[in-house]
């Protein structure tokens, strides 16, 4: 602890104090336009009346004054947006778990400078939960007004043209969902245990609960794969379908004599049970609905996208947009349903010129693989290039085409740098979010990567002049040599 006669507080050093004002994070934080994002954003946070409460009456001067003092219903106060919006960018930028971020905010000067903190805060911002409850408030269009303003910021700082944003390439990925790896035993050990978990809370009794026959069957099962034993683990297989039938036929026997309440909550998991047992029986899908691959996560779908090591993806699609020469995201949507990859672009597109709107720019041309033939009809306001029009296409958009085979690699940044490797967010609303805000950490690493090599040519440049200016002839100095300044 020292003084500082520049600081509000004479016990306290002011943060603009302890740092680099150079480094990059610093620079992006007096660049981002916070005041903009908090007001957008405002409106989803407006304080809602209780149900059953009676609001103080409002006058000119605002609030009546109360006679006798009362307990407030209000609640802690809330955490500043900015800090709150911060640890999400940080989360994703920085590829970190909410408990890691708010852990490493407490430590880290430049994170909380770049939450708008005036003086160090050496404990955490708040409960690693709270950003939880942040994320379901902000929903899929707060995330998307987040990843709004990076692209905003870049053409601001000018880091890119804003007729760059016009040429844009799309392209669709795989984004997991944090569930084990399906398989019919461990769903219905799963549905067993479930389903005895259900009928206890809801006081029924059962006969028996298969605990250890259940357990015993599961270790048999996984023991005859690994030896390729099938016959034997279908028979095992078999055994489970059998004891989770005969556990949901008990339930459904004593559960008619309950009320309408508990029938209502023993229905869900009845449901998931049957669909599990039933679809163990026979690889196709005979009932017609979609398989079950979670007991928690039932929109998680099975997508095959002709990968030799991992043939087969549970999770959602996603679409990704990028610019094609900055690689810029403009755009992420999660698209559940499993669509054809053709039949999302339009809405991939409409997405992106939401986000561009601020910049003044729209999406004019689109680069795509072949998965996205045959819609150009559904799209006469953009020009889609693709290999299927070679014959079509001039020298210059050949190279291009080559040039968008870039969206790959990008794709793996965002699964192994910015978290879109696995989606621990709860339902489809979560698929969206994340995938959302993976893209918004990408574009916050990429404004620090430009920022710092734009730095890097201001001080060649600077360097430059003053060697000229010193009239500097050493024939070892290269800059001089062969440099010449822009």
């Amino acid at each position: 602890m020292f003084a500082d006669a520049a600081t509000a507080d004479f016990f306290r050093a002011r943060l603009d104090h302890m740092i680099d004002l150079r480094q990059p994070l610093v620079v992006l934080a007096s660049r981002m336009p916070w005041q903009q994002i908090e007001a957008s954003l405002a409106h989803l946070f407006s304080r809602k009346a209780h149900t059953g409460l009676a609001m103080p009456d409002l006058d000119l001067f605002g609030e009546a004054a109360l006679a006798a003092a009362r307990q407030s219903n209000a609640g802690r106060p809330r955490i500043p947006l900015r800090t709150m919006i911060a640890l999400l960018y940080l989360k994703h930028a920085f590829d970190l778990s909410d408990e890691a971020v708010v852990e490493r905010w407490s430590d880290s000067p430049n994170m909380q400078y770049f939450s708008g903190m005036a003086y160090f805060e050496p404990c955490l911002p708040c409960d690693a939960t709270t950003l939880i409850k942040f994320r379901r408030l902000l929903g899929e269009e707060g995330v998307e007004e987040l990843l709004s303003q990076t692209i905003t910021a870049a053409v601001s700082l000018k880091l890119i043209p804003a007729a760059a944003l016009a040429t844009v390439v799309v392209d669709s990925t795989v984004q997991e969902k944090a569930v084990a790896h399906p398989t019919d035993s461990k769903l219905l050990e799963t549905a067993r245990s479930k389903l005895v978990a259900a009928a206890q809370d809801a006081g029924i009794e059962l006969k028996q609960t298969f605990a250890k026959e259940g357990r015993l069957l599961g270790f048999k099962a996984g023991r005859y794969a690994h030896a390729k034993q099938f016959k034997r683990m279908r028979r095992v297989i078999k055994r489970q379908g059998t004891v989770v039938g005969r556990l949901v036929r008990e339930i459904e026997r004593k559960a008619s004599a309950l009320q309408a309440l508990a029938g209502e909550a023993l229905g869900g998991a009845l449901d998931k049970a049957k669909r599990i047992a039933e679809q163990s029986k026979s690889r196709k899908n005979t009932t017609g609905r979609a398989k079950l691959y979670a007991w928690h996560a039932p929109e998680v779908e099975c997508i095959a996208k002709g990968k030799s090591r991992t043939p087969y993806e549970f999770g959602v699609k996603v679409g990704i947009a990028m610019t094609l020469k900055h690689n810029l995201i403009v755009g992420a949507r999660a698209f559940p349903g499993k669509p054809y990859d053709g039949h999302t672009l339009r809405e991939q597109l409409e997405q992106a010129g939401i986000l561009m709107q601020e910049s003044g720019a729209q999406p004019s041309t689109v680069y795509v693989d072949l998965g996205y033939r045959g819609v150009d009809a559904d799209n006469p306001d953009v020009a889609i290039k693709h290999l299927g029009k070679s014959k079509t296409l001039n020298a210059q958009e050949r190279k291009l085409l080559k040039r968008s085979q870039a969206v790959e690699p990008i794709i793996g940044h965002l699964k192994s740098d910015h978290r879109m490797d696995r989606c621990p967010l709860k339902g489809e609303l979560g698929d969206s979010v994340h995938a959302v805000l993976c893209a918004a950490g990408y574009n916050i690493r990429w404004l620090l990567r430009m920022i710092a090599k734009k730095a890097v040519l201001f001080l060649r440049r600077l360097y430059l002049r003053l060697c000229q200016a010193a009239g500097c002839g050493r024939t070892g100095c290269g800059y001089c040599a062969t440099s010449t300044v822009q």
